[in-house]
């Protein structure tokens, strides 16, 4: 792991952004940092001025509660999963619905781009991860192997694909030219369903879990190099800082904790949320922290200084 140690995150202000008519399930900031992009149990999403808090756009068409958001890299499009089964592309810059991907048979809980931002990969209460060409909108694969709900997904590469279940255990897919989409291999040593993974700019793979932990891998040796433990429930979010040094988690809880990777320490604890904290997120350049609570019109935005929160 990298030798650097991590820096303490100070919390300077909290912003709220709370014009949502339901609990906030997602959030994501554009790789350029400028716009935070919620989805709510009101069959919305919603998309903000970092900055300003101001509300850019309320946009509906989900005929049910909207469960995940993620900006494509290039960010020129985001897309939106839902209970309605559907998966939803949008134009950032028209701010428009450009296709609506069917084929999922139930709720689509997770979705991740490619770095190239031309495949999409999907996944649910199906059972099923599918494998979508963004311009066209075409099923290109369907990966099958998951025993139960897949809740959680990352593309760290064009040519792989890691996925949460809840079954335990993560599954690492080999997407490259030429192969069946054939399953990789297999982490296991959570006790529980796994709800949310990511990856980390070292290549380092965290996966969090209703055992109320979190599991930090390096996923080309399969080594589990160390369990974060404090939660007292279930873990619901968790997110790498840029640097990957940090890692912040969002608990079924009213609390966000922010970690030290190498030594594996609770470095700060997040209160001030006013229910249940769903999902957590850091801007590209990790000056600030935002955790979607359940609370039906928040989602706050906490700033590493005082000085950082006026830039």
């Amino acid at each position: 792991m990298n030798s650097r140690a991590a820096e303490p995150l100070a919390v300077g202000r909290v912003k709220f952004y709370g014009q949502h008519r339901g609990e906030v399930n997602s959030s994501t900031f554009s790789p350029d940092g400028q716009r935070l992009l919620t989805a709510s149990e009101d069959g919305c999403v919603y998309g903000w001025e970092t900055q300003s808090g101001r509300l850019l756009w309320r946009l509906g068409g989900h005929t049910g509660p909207v469960k995940f958001c993620r900006f494509s890299p290039d960010g020129r499009l985001f897309a939106s999963t839902s209970s309605d089964c559907t998966i939803r592309l949008w134009d950032v810059a028209k701010v428009k619905c450009l296709q609506v991907l069917k084929g999922h048979q139930r709720s689509v809980e997770t979705v991740s781009f490619s770095p190239d931002s031309k495949q999409l990969a999907s996944g649910g209460w199906d059972k099923r991860v599918m494998l979508w060409e963004v311009q066209s909108g075409q099923v290109l694969r369907h990966l099958v192997g998951h025993r139960d709900s897949i809740q959680s997904s990352d593309c760290p590469s064009s040519d792989y694909l890691a996925t949460g279940s809840w079954d335990s255990t993560i599954r690492m897919w080999d997407l490259r030219a030429g192969t069946r989409a054939i399953f990789h291999q297999e982490l296991e040593s959570h006790r529980s369903n796994i709800s949310c993974l990511c990856f980390s700019a070292l290549g380092l793979l965290a996966s969090g879990s209703w055992d109320k932990t979190i599991h930090i891998w390096k996923p080309s040796t399969r080594s589990l190099l160390v369990q974060l433990k404090g939660h007292v429930t279930w873990v619901k979010s968790i997110a790498f800082s840029p640097d990957g040094l940090k890692l912040a988690s969002a608990g079924y809880s009213h609390t966000v904790k922010v970690w030290d990777c190498k030594t594996g320490k609770c470095t700060d604890t997040l209160k001030g949320v006013l229910d249940v904290a769903h999902t957590c997120a850091f801007t590209p350049d990790g000056k600030l922290l935002v955790s979607g609570t359940a609370d039906q019109a928040r989602c706050q935005v906490h700033c590493k200084s005082p000085r950082a929160a006026q830039t």
